[in-house]
């Protein structure tokens, strides 16, 4: 065979592995889904995360014309379900909604115990949305922004208490960075849960907490509670009379919780793609938006390259704020 011809039947071979690769990932592209996808959702039923889950896998089986089945897999924050959903098989029917932000600081706070790594066990899908936090104080906190709040700690160090849900929940790192990035002392006193946070802070046991932006909605026209600040980078469409950090003097705060889609690692490229359109046209329709901002969610719709970005970055980030604020696991 003279060289031309070698190079010929070389280039062919190479052109028919090529073919043989890609055939079976087309064909799982086609023919997917085959049958009914199961929709993991890692907390109790009734939460915000479980109210957001129920949405997309509602939109999802209209969308994809198969039965998208919500499960509930609750247990140590988060971590059961999620390290459940790393392990499933690869193939697109076990899909994790996942508060990734939990996920990142999860692994931080228990490394090496929650049973996955978040960065190389899953395959993301794209971001669903973000749900900001509210600071709000008691109507007896004699400030109306966040700058009054701040001097009135340095007047008087350790005189302000903050509720949280727990140490180490995103209510309570939120709190402990405002301390960081404002030098001010206040008292932490955790709850089990933001129900009973929340009814002290009305009953003036405490004096302030951040906490999710649905409990601020609930509240809002009360009177009982009073918001100073999101603490998302932009204004919320949900709250837009409320300033964010960077109009509150803290340039470098953001704390909120991310939502996102994410798949065990491993799974077909066409199905990451195909579920990721799908996912873009629920996020971007008005009705899945008028859903969303009745929990405080706001749509954010991703490539999976910028969703993978996402999480990358955030793991850098929480391991880096928790270091700086001293936060261990109890």
């Amino acid at each position: 065979m003279d060289r031309i011809s070698k190079l010929t039947a070389t280039a062919f071979a190479a052109l028919l592995g090529c073919a043989l690769f890609l055939a079976p990932q087309a064909s799982q592209a086609q023919d997917y889904p085959g049958r009914p996808i199961t929709l993991v959702v890692a907390y109790p039923p009734g939460g915000g995360v479980d109210a957001v889950t129920r949405i997309v896998g509602q939109k999802l089986s209209e969308a994809l014309a198969t039965n998208v089945v919500v499960e509930n897999r609750p247990g140590f924050s988060g971590n059961i379900g999620a390290a459940s959903v790393a392990k499933a098989a690869a193939d697109g029917y076990t899909l994790l909604l996942a508060p990734w932000t939990t996920y990142a600081i999860n692994s931080v706070l228990y490394a090496g115990r929650v049973g996955y790594a978040l960065d190389k066990d899953f395959a993301p899908i794209t971001v669903v949305g973000y749900l900001p936090l509210v600071l709000l104080v008691n109507p007896q906190v004699a400030a109306s922004s966040v700058q009054e709040l701040i001097a009135l700690a340095k007047a008087k160090p350790d005189s302000i208490s903050f509720g949280s849900t727990g140490p180490g929940s995103l209510e309570h790192i939120a709190a402990e960075l405002l301390k960081v990035q404002a030098n001010v002392k206040m008292v932490h006193v955790p709850y089990k849960g933001n129900g009973p946070a929340v009814t002290d802070l009305i009953g003036g046991q405490i004096q302030m907490m951040f906490t999710t932006a649905p409990t601020w909605a609930a509240h809002a026209n009360t009177g009982r509670l009073k918001a100073l600040m999101v603490s998302t980078p932009a204004r919320s469409e949900a709250f837009p009379e409320l300033p964010t950090p960077k109009e509150s003097g803290l340039p470098a705060f953001e704390v909120f919780s991310t939502y996102g889609l994410l798949a065990p690692a491993g799974t077909p490229a066409p199905v990451i793609k195909r579920l990721n359109e799908e996912m873009i046209r629920i996020l971007q329709a008005p009705e899945t938006k008028a859903r969303f901002m009745v929990l405080g969610v706001e749509p954010a719709p991703s490539t999976p390259e910028a969703a993978q970005q996402r999480v990358t970055r955030d793991l850098a980030r929480w391991e880096q704020i928790l270091k700086a604020a001293n936060i261990k696991a109890e």
